[in-house]
């Protein structure tokens, strides 16, 4: 088989893997090296679910000795196989590198033989970039669960990320799904990837020249869908595995049917917008604060597929709103829907010389540094084509979204910002809804007090009830 048929089946075999990501890595490229992971150059490519992929992303073999059922290269599968020799690989990457197609190398594989075999290939394939011809760009491998530690050891000195894949949320799922794998194994290669990392920061605190180990971290990866398992246990498991071997990413893939399905496995896809709540929830508990039982808690398990996590907790709290955002710590700023971190951290910038106002609220909702909050033009009946047209319509569509998130911004504000320098944040955002006729140029009282009466009635139809602090936020003027 020549090599562009291996790289039509491996490279479409290597898509159901998602913890693809060059982020993290710091090495840089010096005289007699090749690549850069900092360089630029990178040509994207799209998988048919929205994924970017910017690295050369193959296995180096789809045979495998295992029989996942989920999997589409289990053991069982009539699928069309193939395998590249690490020559092959280090070819293909440095040719794909120089035609500036690619800016590092994905690699994965299936278990051939053992894991120590398949983790000796893997690594031959880096120490020869490395070292024979000096690339500099990412290296992301696979650590193949059960492989010795000695194995593990050589493989972070030359890939600029580990991965080893959890496969499934619960040990549960594995047993039923994947009896040959378990948490235990996995988990014994995640503890000792995670205590090398941390014992070569340790040595380069005390000697820069020490060898770097895997200093983009380790990731992982679960399958959603595949079983009945609900968010609440899948976001349980990504916070233990976060808190106990520091992962930098845990990456959740839509369960995708394969041919000849075991009848444990569902038909259809879950629908991709889960996978999309999973990941904000995740984004959430890591740098918001919120704790697994907030999100999903043991009445509602599985997350919203309407309402994205915080705005569905805030929901379900509506006596915490509204929050001053010239009085509230840092914690409770962070749970108003629609305030991330960097829009908080300036608010709390703001708070050291001066009580936030109106005009301060006006321009953190400022969506592009140096541009101002207007009113769009008129919308073209279409923003699609070639050409100039779709160029300026283009425009017009950015023009109409920075003027909605201002409306919907000002529809969460006190009126009183103005003139007693306080400002609160509520939840409605149907409030914003109240806002599409506002004239751009009129005060803020004045539109606040022409839009109260529809505004607590959209939030009355959706929310059922008006919530206590609707006047609050609207009261007489």
């Amino acid at each position: 088989m020549d090599v562009r048929k291996k790289l039509e089946i491996l490279a479409d075999a290597a898509k159901y893997d998602a913890s693809c990501s060059s982020s993290g890595g710091k090495r840089k490229a010096d005289k007699e090296g090749l690549g850069s992971v900092e360089g630029m150059g990178i040509c994207h490519s799209y998988t048919p679910d929205g994924r970017c992929v910017s690295l050369l992303k193959i296995l180096l073999t789809n045979f495998c000795i295992y029989d996942c059922q989920y999997c589409i290269n289990r053991i069982s599968s009539d699928t069309a196989r193939a395998r590249f020799t690490p020559p092959e690989v280090v070819r293909l990457t440095l040719d794909f590198y120089k035609r500036n197609y690619i800016e590092g190398l994905f690699l994965s594989s299936g278990v051939i033989k053992s894991p120590d075999y398949t983790m000796e290939q893997l690594i031959d394939v880096a120490r020869t970039l490395r070292e024979v011809h000096g690339f500099q760009g990412n290296i992301h491998l696979k650590a193949v669960p059960g492989a010795s530690r000695e194995l593990i050891d050589q493989a972070g000195l030359y890939a600029d990320r580990l991965s080893a894949n959890i496969e499934l949320p619960t040990d549960g799922d594995l047993k039923k799904l994947a009896p040959e794998k378990s948490f235990a194994v996995t988990g014994g290669t995640m503890k000792e990837i995670s205590a090398r990392v941390e014992q070569s920061r340790a040595e380069r605190q005390e000697s820069p020249k020490a060898p770097k180990f895997a200093p983009a971290g380790q990731s992982t990866q679960m399958i959603v869908g595949a079983t009945s398992t609900p968010d609440a246990a899948i976001l349980d498991t990504a916070n233990r595995l976060y808190t106990r071997f520091k992962l930098k990413r845990v990456y959740y893939s839509s369960y995708s049917p394969i041919p000849l399905v075991d009848a444990r496995l569902p038909a259809k896809s879950p629908p991709l917008v889960r996978e999309h709540r999973l990941y904000q929830a995740d984004w959430i508990l890591r740098f918001y604060g919120f704790r697994v039982d907030e999100l999903a808690p043991p009445e509602q398990p599985d997350l919203s597929l309407e309402l994205d996590p915080k705005l569905a907790w805030a929901l379900r709290r509506r006596e915490l709103f509204p929050v001053d955002v010239n009085r509230a710590p840092r914690e409770s700023l962070l749970r108003v829907p629609g305030m991330g971190v960097r829009t908080v951290d300036r608010l709390l910038r703001i708070r050291r010389w001066h009580r936030v106002t109106l005009a301060d609220l006006t321009r953190l909702m400022e969506v592009d540094r140096g541009s101002r909050v207007a009113p769009p033009c008129s919308p073209s009946p279409s923003c699609s084509g070639p050409g100039p047209q779709a160029r300026s319509t283009s425009a017009q569509c950015r023009s109409q979204i920075r003027w909605s998130r201002y409306r919907a911004f000002m529809a969460c504000v006190s009126p009183q910002v103005g003139h007693r320098n306080w400002a609160a944040w509520g939840l409605g955002f149907g409030f914003a809804a109240g806002f599409a006729n506002a004239t751009p140029g009129s005060a803020p009282r004045t539109r606040v007090a022409s839009l109260k009466a529809r505004s607590l009635t959209i939030c009355s139809d959706r929310l059922s009830v008006v919530p206590s602090w609707a006047e609050a936020m609207f009261p007489a003027v």
